[in-house]
Protein backbone atom coordinates (compact mmCIF):
# COMPACT_ATOMS: atom_id res chain seq x y z
CA UNK A 1 0.00 0.00 0.00
CA UNK A 2 1.84 3.21 -0.84
CA UNK A 3 1.69 6.25 1.58
CA UNK A 4 -0.94 8.68 0.20
CA UNK A 5 -3.29 5.58 0.12
CA UNK A 6 -2.46 4.67 3.32
CA UNK A 7 -2.93 8.45 4.43
CA UNK A 8 -6.05 8.57 2.44
CA UNK A 9 -7.42 5.73 4.66
CA UNK A 10 -6.25 7.08 7.87
CA UNK A 11 -8.30 10.29 6.97
CA UNK A 12 -11.14 8.40 6.46
CA UNK A 13 -11.45 6.41 9.39
CA UNK A 14 -10.92 9.93 11.58
CA UNK A 15 -14.05 11.33 9.75
CA UNK A 16 -15.87 8.54 10.59
CA UNK A 17 -14.91 8.36 14.61
CA UNK A 18 -15.94 11.58 14.04
CA UNK A 19 -19.25 10.89 13.08
CA UNK A 20 -20.06 8.49 15.29
CA UNK A 21 -19.10 10.76 17.85
CA UNK A 22 -21.09 13.83 16.73
CA UNK A 23 -24.20 12.55 18.07
CA UNK A 24 -23.40 11.60 21.56
CA UNK A 25 -21.11 14.91 22.11
CA UNK A 26 -24.48 16.93 20.51
CA UNK A 27 -26.58 15.21 23.20
CA UNK A 28 -24.12 16.01 26.09
CA UNK A 29 -23.89 19.65 25.53
CA UNK A 30 -27.61 20.04 25.16
CA UNK A 31 -27.96 18.77 28.44
CA UNK A 32 -24.74 20.87 29.85
CA UNK A 33 -26.69 24.14 28.60
CA UNK A 34 -30.00 22.73 29.79
CA UNK A 35 -29.11 22.51 33.04
CA UNK A 36 -26.73 25.96 33.19
CA UNK A 37 -23.70 24.93 33.20
CA UNK A 38 -22.58 26.10 30.08
CA UNK A 39 -22.52 29.59 29.53
CA UNK A 40 -24.70 30.02 26.15
CA UNK A 41 -22.47 29.90 23.42
CA UNK A 42 -20.40 32.94 22.06
CA UNK A 43 -21.40 34.79 18.82
CA UNK A 44 -18.74 34.61 16.36
CA UNK A 45 -17.23 38.50 15.30
CA UNK A 46 -14.26 37.77 13.85
CA UNK A 47 -14.75 34.01 12.05
CA UNK A 48 -15.96 35.48 8.88
CA UNK A 49 -12.57 37.60 8.88
CA UNK A 50 -10.40 34.78 9.71
CA UNK A 51 -11.98 31.68 7.24
CA UNK A 52 -11.31 28.31 6.99
CA UNK A 53 -8.23 28.61 9.95
CA UNK A 54 -10.53 29.70 12.45
CA UNK A 55 -12.43 27.21 12.30
CA UNK A 56 -9.71 24.26 12.09
CA UNK A 57 -8.38 25.88 15.32
CA UNK A 58 -11.87 26.14 16.70
CA UNK A 59 -12.62 22.31 16.12
CA UNK A 60 -9.06 21.29 17.44
CA UNK A 61 -7.79 21.42 21.22
CA UNK A 62 -5.61 24.37 20.68
CA UNK A 63 -7.90 27.52 21.23
CA UNK A 64 -6.38 28.01 24.32
CA UNK A 65 -2.26 28.05 23.52
CA UNK A 66 -3.59 30.49 20.62
CA UNK A 67 -5.13 32.72 22.27
CA UNK A 68 -2.09 32.47 24.67
CA UNK A 69 0.25 33.95 21.61
CA UNK A 70 -2.57 36.07 20.26
CA UNK A 71 -2.23 38.03 24.00
CA UNK A 72 1.64 38.54 23.46
CA UNK A 73 0.29 39.93 20.14
CA UNK A 74 -2.38 42.35 21.06
CA UNK A 75 0.35 43.54 23.94
CA UNK A 76 2.64 44.30 21.19
CA UNK A 77 0.52 46.57 19.46
CA UNK A 78 -0.35 47.77 22.86
CA UNK A 79 3.41 49.09 23.24
CA UNK A 80 2.80 50.41 19.92
CA UNK A 81 -0.39 52.01 20.55
CA UNK A 82 -2.44 50.58 17.71
CA UNK A 83 -5.84 50.72 19.68
CA UNK A 84 -7.89 49.24 16.99
CA UNK A 85 -5.48 46.31 16.25
CA UNK A 86 -5.45 45.68 20.04
CA UNK A 87 -9.58 45.68 19.87
CA UNK A 88 -9.37 43.28 16.90
CA UNK A 89 -6.95 40.91 18.14
CA UNK A 90 -9.08 41.01 21.66
CA UNK A 91 -11.97 39.86 19.66
CA UNK A 92 -10.42 37.28 18.22
CA UNK A 93 -8.96 35.94 21.36
CA UNK A 94 -12.29 35.91 23.16
CA UNK A 95 -13.60 33.89 20.27
CA UNK A 96 -10.78 31.56 21.36
CA UNK A 97 -11.04 31.84 24.63
CA UNK A 98 -14.77 32.75 25.96
CA UNK A 99 -13.96 31.71 29.24
CA UNK A 100 -11.02 32.78 30.34
CA UNK A 101 -11.96 36.11 32.78
CA UNK A 102 -8.28 37.50 32.23
CA UNK A 103 -9.13 38.51 28.21
CA UNK A 104 -12.53 39.96 28.65
CA UNK A 105 -11.27 42.24 31.77
CA UNK A 106 -7.52 42.78 30.04
CA UNK A 107 -9.19 43.61 26.38
CA UNK A 108 -11.70 46.09 28.33
CA UNK A 109 -9.24 48.14 30.06
CA UNK A 110 -7.05 48.94 27.20
CA UNK A 111 -10.42 50.19 25.24
CA UNK A 112 -12.03 52.06 27.99
CA UNK A 113 -8.66 53.08 29.79
CA UNK A 114 -5.60 53.34 28.05
CA UNK A 115 -7.24 53.83 24.01
CA UNK A 116 -9.16 56.24 25.41
CA UNK A 117 -6.77 58.03 27.88
CA UNK A 118 -4.64 58.16 24.76
CA UNK A 119 -6.88 59.85 22.74
CA UNK A 120 -7.63 62.45 26.05
CA UNK A 121 -4.17 63.24 27.02
CA UNK A 122 -1.77 62.04 24.21
CA UNK A 123 -1.77 62.62 20.54
CA UNK A 124 -1.89 65.92 18.62
CA UNK A 125 -2.20 64.12 15.36
CA UNK A 126 -6.08 64.41 15.15
CA UNK A 127 -9.00 67.02 15.60
CA UNK A 128 -10.28 68.25 19.16
CA UNK A 129 -13.54 66.58 17.85
CA UNK A 130 -12.05 63.56 16.13
CA UNK A 131 -9.82 63.06 19.52
CA UNK A 132 -12.75 63.19 21.40
CA UNK A 133 -15.29 60.85 19.05
CA UNK A 134 -11.83 58.01 19.57
CA UNK A 135 -12.40 58.91 23.88
CA UNK A 136 -15.74 58.40 23.53
CA UNK A 137 -16.03 55.43 21.03
CA UNK A 138 -12.87 53.33 23.34
CA UNK A 139 -14.98 53.72 26.44
CA UNK A 140 -18.22 52.61 24.90
CA UNK A 141 -16.21 49.70 23.36
CA UNK A 142 -14.48 48.70 26.56
CA UNK A 143 -18.29 48.52 28.04
CA UNK A 144 -19.66 46.53 25.41
CA UNK A 145 -16.86 44.48 25.75
CA UNK A 146 -17.53 43.75 29.29
CA UNK A 147 -21.14 42.71 29.03
CA UNK A 148 -20.11 40.16 26.21
CA UNK A 149 -18.10 39.11 28.52
CA UNK A 150 -21.09 39.05 31.02
CA UNK A 151 -23.50 37.14 28.66
CA UNK A 152 -20.61 34.63 27.96
CA UNK A 153 -19.77 34.33 31.66
CA UNK A 154 -22.87 35.09 33.50
CA UNK A 155 -21.79 33.15 36.74
CA UNK A 156 -18.39 35.25 36.93
CA UNK A 157 -18.82 38.02 39.89
CA UNK A 158 -15.45 39.41 38.46
CA UNK A 159 -16.45 40.49 35.64
CA UNK A 160 -19.46 42.16 37.08
CA UNK A 161 -17.55 44.00 39.71
CA UNK A 162 -14.89 45.32 36.76
CA UNK A 163 -18.31 46.46 34.61
CA UNK A 164 -19.53 48.21 37.59
CA UNK A 165 -16.24 49.86 38.28
CA UNK A 166 -16.20 51.12 34.64
CA UNK A 167 -19.69 52.43 35.62
CA UNK A 168 -18.81 54.08 38.62
CA UNK A 169 -16.08 55.98 37.01
CA UNK A 170 -16.85 60.23 36.98
CA UNK A 171 -14.36 60.43 34.48
CA UNK A 172 -15.79 57.38 31.60
CA UNK A 173 -19.60 56.85 30.83
CA UNK A 174 -20.65 58.85 33.39
CA UNK A 175 -18.50 62.03 31.71
CA UNK A 176 -20.69 61.79 28.54
CA UNK A 177 -23.63 63.75 30.44
CA UNK A 178 -25.91 61.58 31.77
CA UNK A 179 -24.55 60.79 34.92
CA UNK A 180 -26.69 59.35 37.14
CA UNK A 181 -27.61 56.40 34.34
CA UNK A 182 -23.82 55.64 34.36
CA UNK A 183 -24.48 55.23 38.25
CA UNK A 184 -27.39 53.05 37.93
CA UNK A 185 -26.21 50.92 35.93
CA UNK A 186 -23.35 50.61 37.94
CA UNK A 187 -25.18 49.79 40.63
CA UNK A 188 -26.91 47.32 39.08
CA UNK A 189 -23.63 45.28 37.84
CA UNK A 190 -22.15 45.82 41.69
CA UNK A 191 -25.38 43.80 42.68
CA UNK A 192 -25.10 40.94 40.29
CA UNK A 193 -21.88 40.15 41.85
CA UNK A 194 -23.33 40.43 45.29
CA UNK A 195 -25.86 38.14 44.23
CA UNK A 196 -23.46 35.77 42.55
CA UNK A 197 -20.74 35.80 45.47
CA UNK A 198 -21.50 35.21 49.22
CA UNK A 199 -17.60 35.80 50.21
CA UNK A 200 -16.73 38.58 48.66
CA UNK A 201 -19.78 40.74 48.19
CA UNK A 202 -18.64 43.13 51.42
CA UNK A 203 -16.88 45.01 48.54
CA UNK A 204 -19.41 44.78 46.35
CA UNK A 205 -22.82 45.67 48.54
CA UNK A 206 -20.36 48.74 49.62
CA UNK A 207 -19.33 49.65 45.95
CA UNK A 208 -23.24 49.15 44.83
CA UNK A 209 -24.16 51.71 47.16
CA UNK A 210 -21.40 53.76 46.44
CA UNK A 211 -23.02 54.08 42.37
CA UNK A 212 -26.67 54.18 43.93
CA UNK A 213 -26.00 57.28 46.30
CA UNK A 214 -24.83 59.48 43.61
CA UNK A 215 -28.46 58.63 42.13
CA UNK A 216 -30.43 61.88 42.62
CA UNK A 217 -34.15 60.20 43.41
CA UNK A 218 -32.50 57.29 44.85
CA UNK A 219 -31.56 58.48 48.55
CA UNK A 220 -34.39 56.10 50.52
CA UNK A 221 -33.19 53.01 48.86
CA UNK A 222 -29.35 54.38 49.35
CA UNK A 223 -30.29 54.46 52.85
CA UNK A 224 -31.95 51.37 53.49
CA UNK A 225 -28.63 49.39 51.69
CA UNK A 226 -26.35 51.96 53.97
CA UNK A 227 -28.41 50.53 57.32
CA UNK A 228 -27.99 46.97 56.12
CA UNK A 229 -24.37 47.13 55.43
CA UNK A 230 -23.67 48.81 58.54
CA UNK A 231 -25.52 45.88 60.58
CA UNK A 232 -23.78 43.61 58.43
CA UNK A 233 -20.14 44.81 58.51
CA UNK A 234 -18.35 45.59 61.81
CA UNK A 235 -15.50 48.18 60.43
CA UNK A 236 -16.43 50.88 57.59
CA UNK A 237 -14.14 52.47 55.28
CA UNK A 238 -14.52 56.76 55.29
CA UNK A 239 -16.41 56.97 52.41
CA UNK A 240 -18.92 54.94 53.84
CA UNK A 241 -19.18 56.69 57.00
CA UNK A 242 -19.65 59.97 54.64
CA UNK A 243 -22.65 58.92 53.44
CA UNK A 244 -24.30 57.38 55.94
CA UNK A 245 -24.42 60.76 57.61
CA UNK A 246 -25.48 62.67 54.30
CA UNK A 247 -28.23 59.66 53.63
CA UNK A 248 -29.69 60.07 57.19
CA UNK A 249 -29.40 64.24 56.94
CA UNK A 250 -31.31 63.84 53.77
CA UNK A 251 -33.84 61.90 55.60
CA UNK A 252 -34.04 64.51 58.61
CA UNK A 253 -32.44 67.83 58.13
CA UNK A 254 -34.29 69.18 61.54
CA UNK A 255 -32.30 67.12 63.47
CA UNK A 256 -29.41 67.96 65.46
CA UNK A 257 -26.07 68.04 63.47
CA UNK A 258 -23.53 67.32 66.22
CA UNK A 259 -25.58 64.79 67.50
CA UNK A 260 -25.69 63.03 63.96
CA UNK A 261 -22.00 63.17 63.61
CA UNK A 262 -21.78 61.62 67.21
CA UNK A 263 -23.98 58.92 66.15
CA UNK A 264 -21.92 58.00 62.93
CA UNK A 265 -18.08 58.75 63.21
CA UNK A 266 -15.71 57.49 65.85
CA UNK A 267 -14.76 60.74 66.48
CA UNK A 268 -15.42 64.51 65.75
CA UNK A 269 -11.81 64.73 64.41
CA UNK A 270 -12.46 61.83 62.27
CA UNK A 271 -15.94 63.38 60.87
CA UNK A 272 -14.37 66.09 60.05
CA UNK A 273 -11.67 64.72 57.76
CA UNK A 274 -13.84 62.20 56.23
CA UNK A 275 -16.78 64.86 55.69
CA UNK A 276 -14.13 67.60 54.53
CA UNK A 277 -12.88 65.11 52.35
CA UNK A 278 -16.37 64.40 50.55
CA UNK A 279 -17.04 68.08 50.50
CA UNK A 280 -13.54 68.46 48.16
CA UNK A 281 -14.11 65.28 46.35
CA UNK A 282 -16.81 67.14 43.94
CA UNK A 283 -15.44 65.31 40.43
CA UNK A 284 -16.57 62.11 42.79
CA UNK A 285 -20.23 63.79 42.43
CA UNK A 286 -21.23 62.02 45.80
CA UNK A 287 -24.17 63.89 47.88
CA UNK A 288 -23.43 66.21 50.18
CA UNK A 289 -26.59 66.79 52.48
CA UNK A 290 -25.78 68.53 55.68
CA UNK A 291 -22.11 68.56 54.83
CA UNK A 292 -21.62 72.42 54.84
CA UNK A 293 -23.39 72.55 58.48
CA UNK A 294 -21.37 69.83 60.60
CA UNK A 295 -18.01 71.51 58.85
CA UNK A 296 -19.25 74.80 60.15
CA UNK A 297 -20.13 73.60 63.50
CA UNK A 298 -16.63 71.03 63.85
CA UNK A 299 -14.60 74.07 62.31
CA UNK A 300 -16.32 76.52 64.94
CA UNK A 301 -15.18 74.03 67.88
CA UNK A 302 -12.16 72.81 66.47
CA UNK A 303 -10.99 76.87 66.49
CA UNK A 304 -10.17 76.71 62.50
CA UNK A 305 -10.12 80.38 61.45
CA UNK A 306 -12.60 81.38 58.87
CA UNK A 307 -9.90 82.44 56.41
CA UNK A 308 -9.25 78.60 56.68
CA UNK A 309 -12.25 76.80 56.46
CA UNK A 310 -12.84 74.26 54.02
CA UNK A 311 -15.79 75.59 53.23
CA UNK A 312 -13.93 78.41 51.06
CA UNK A 313 -11.75 76.68 49.30
CA UNK A 314 -12.37 76.51 45.49
CA UNK A 315 -14.13 73.26 44.10
CA UNK A 316 -12.74 71.43 40.88
CA UNK A 317 -15.96 71.35 38.87
CA UNK A 318 -17.13 67.87 37.67
CA UNK A 319 -14.94 66.61 34.50
CA UNK A 320 -16.09 68.01 31.33
CA UNK A 321 -14.14 66.47 28.13
CA UNK A 322 -14.08 69.30 25.98
CA UNK A 323 -11.86 71.20 29.16
CA UNK A 324 -9.27 68.51 27.49
CA UNK A 325 -10.43 68.56 23.78
CA UNK A 326 -11.19 72.29 23.31
CA UNK A 327 -9.59 74.32 25.79
CA UNK A 328 -6.26 73.43 26.37
CA UNK A 329 -4.48 73.09 22.99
Amino acid sequence: MNQAKRYFIIGLSVLAMGALRLPFEQRVTKQLYDEGLLAPKLKVRTGEKIGQTFYAVSLGGLRTLVATFMNLRAYGFFEEQKWAEVAETYDFIVDLAPHTRYYWDTGSWHQAYNAASYYLYGTTDLSSHRRKQAWRDFIVGGRDFLEDGIRNNPRDPALYERLGYLLADPNKIAAFGDYSAAFEDSYDAYMGAVRLDMVRNKYAKRAALYSLARVPGREKESLELAMEIRAEQKILPPTMLGLLYTLRYYKDPEQSVMGLVDSVFPSRQGAYEVLGNQWLRTRDRFPVHGVAKAITLLELEMGIPTENSLLIQELPPPMNPDDFFFKQR
